[in-house]
């Protein structure tokens, strides 16, 4: 089932819902839209918020995970506290599985590999992660080159971590691909939000209900 909700919001973006079941929903964020509600009265439209108000008797607090700000993608929102748990505990014990689609500010010559990196908070320049290998927690990600498109070249991104902003640190930093995603506006060219180009593209976890492996697939709009 895939259809989409606005809400009486001037300017903000639609609400693409891809999938709804009695415990949760799997919806597809545009960049730019908060996952979770920030800190201030301007921040608390985000999907958490929309998808709690959308759906009558939904929890609180229904996130299980998070997409930052800037990416785009799959995200599964728990309607129930039962649920809320049992996908919670699957993102913690890495149960699921991620696949991401980006656009890289170059031409990258390697066909695929793995990035290890310790990073952590830059603590004067939130929410910047940077390289650390004595105070950084490890993340790691695997990746394929998909194709060269003229300047650029779409990759591949399997996160087997899922720290905040691993993908984009992994992308830009010379210890990893050496090449920022386009439109990243903390570690490439980006100016703004919604530029960036990456996009949680499929989704795979386990019905908190029945059992059933559940897999969700959407399509980068670049």
């Amino acid at each position: 089932m895939q259809f989409v909700i606005t809400l009486a919001m001037s300017a903000t973006p639609l609400l693409e819902i891809l999938h709804t079941d009695p415990a949760f929903v799997v919806v597809n964020k545009v960049s730019g839209m908060l996952a979770v509600p920030g800190r201030g009265a301007d921040k608390v439209d985000s999907v958490a918020d929309r998808v709690r108000r959308m759906f009558p008797g939904c929890i609180e607090q229904p996130a299980v995970h998070r997409l930052d700000m800037d990416t785009s993608g799959l995200m599964v929102v728990a309607l129930t506290a039962e649920a809320h748990r049992h996908l919670s505990r699957q993102f913690h014990e890495r149960q699921t599985k991620k696949r991401y689609i980006a656009l890289l500010e170059g031409v990258l010559e390697q066909d695929g590999g793995t990035i290890e990196l310790p990073f952590r908070l830059d603590v004067e320049n939130r929410p910047i992660q940077i390289y650390d290998e004595v105070h950084g927690k490890m993340g790691t990600t695997h990746w394929r080159k998909i194709a060269v498109e003229g300047a650029q070249t779409r990759v591949e991104f399997i996160p087997v971590t899922g720290r905040t902003h691993q993908l984009r640190l992994h992308a830009y930093h010379e210890k990893g691909l050496g090449i920022p995603i386009v439109g990243d506006p903390f570690y490439g060219n980006g100016t703004g939000p919604g530029q960036l180009k990456l996009h949680a593209c499929e989704l795979t976890f386990t019905h908190p209900g029945s059992g059933e492996m559940l897999t969700f697939q959407s399509d980068p709009d670049f």
